[in-house]
């Protein structure tokens, strides 16, 4: 007897097919809820799949916090050797008959008060990273963010710039406890939200323009203004089908 072939793809449950199943899934991950500055939650947002829906890249994140890093060194540490200390150049003692080892001037190293041998001297600690590496750390590491949950979006619609408003907020949404830590990242470009954040000890407010691998990293949570997505959106979203 054949056997009768049965089409997967057409097979339902509850009421769908499995590839109408699999895209409210994916649209369901990328859906997450937004607060107003009670803390109550106010409807659901969709973030835009380009940027929180990347590819993670351990490796990629790495080189991006590495280069990061050592561009924040200055390296204007500088020491005098023994031709820039002040000090005479006499000899300080015949050559022969002393007993001691031969020197020919007190700025040498050996002694106090002489120039430093091999000491730091200023330098350049900089490295290069293409700007589509860069996007690609970022966009995995906010990736990352949203699939660990620790992203949060907030209406900020009528805040007044009042720190206590801003606590309130935060503490309701259970980013920071009674001691106020809590590392948290605020994305926003509203005034009154960087006025009203900037006292909170656990709080790092950065504008859209000016998100890095390394500060998304460096906070266990990131809370988004509703205004701040839309940026990002223009941002990282290709524009007539270029690619990022």
């Amino acid at each position: 007897m054949p056997v009768k072939k049965v089409d997967n793809s057409k097979v339902s449950a509850k009421g769908g097919s499995a590839s109408s199943r699999k895209s409210l899934v994916r649209e369901s991950k990328f859906s997450v809820p937004i607060y107003g500055l009670a803390g109550i939650k106010k409807g659901m947002v969709t973030l835009p799949k380009e940027v929180f829906g990347g590819k993670v890249n351990d490796k990629l994140m790495a080189q991006a916090v590495r280069v990061y890093l050592t561009n924040q060194r200055q390296g204007t540490a500088s020491t005098k050797t023994r031709g820039e200390v002040r000090g005479s150049t006499r000899k300080i003692y015949r050559q022969k008959g002393t007993g001691r080892a031969r020197h020919g001037a007190i700025t040498a190293p050996i002694f106090v008060g002489g120039g430093i041998a091999f000491g730091p001297r200023p330098r350049k600690f900089e490295l290069k990273m293409s700007k589509q590496m860069r996007r690609k750390a970022l966009l995995s590491a906010l990736s990352q963010k949203l699939s660990e949950d620790k992203v949060r979006l907030v209406d900020l619609n009528g805040a007044s710039g009042k720190t206590k408003e801003m606590y309130k907020m935060l503490k309701a949404l259970e980013l920071i406890n009674k001691e106020g830590e809590g590392k948290v990242l605020f994305i926003a470009s509203a005034a009154e939200a960087k006025r009203g954040s900037r006292n909170i000890e656990s709080v790092e407010i950065s504008p859209t323009a000016s998100l890095n691998t390394y500060t998304v990293l460096n906070n266990n949570h990131l809370v988004f203004a509703k205004e701040a997505i839309d940026d990002l959106a223009k941002l990282f979203v290709p524009r007539s089908g270029k690619k990022i």
